[in-house]
């Protein structure tokens, strides 16, 4: 037993946290799935997609590897920037019309 189980089962009240942990388990809300998906996984995608067009559209342009490497990534990160402060923008007015 580690020792939170131990104060648990020495407290005079541990009937009542019982209650109250069940209680706020049943609880019914929205899922969060989808806002987790958008805020973390949908502008890491975007950086990806972004980064490997522009690298595809560097790479006919005559300029070197390092070059166009560090163009793709500055260019990548600045889309995925807009993107972020756009889903953060629909996020608000969306927010305020519920």
């Amino acid at each position: 037993m580690n020792s939170s189980q131990e104060l648990c089962q020495q407290c005079h009240q541990k009937h009542d946290c019982k209650r109250v942990y069940e209680h706020l388990g049943n609880q019914k809300g929205p899922s969060v799935a989808y806002k987790a998906v958008v805020a973390f996984l949908l502008p890491i995608v975007i950086f990806i997609a972004s980064l490997a067009i522009f690298e595809r559209i560097l790479s006919k342009q005559v300029i070197t590897k390092q070059l166009q490497t560090a163009l793709g990534f500055i260019i990548a990160i600045s889309i995925t920037l807009v993107s972020v402060l756009i889903i953060r923008a629909i996020n608000k007015i969306s927010a305020k019309d519920k």
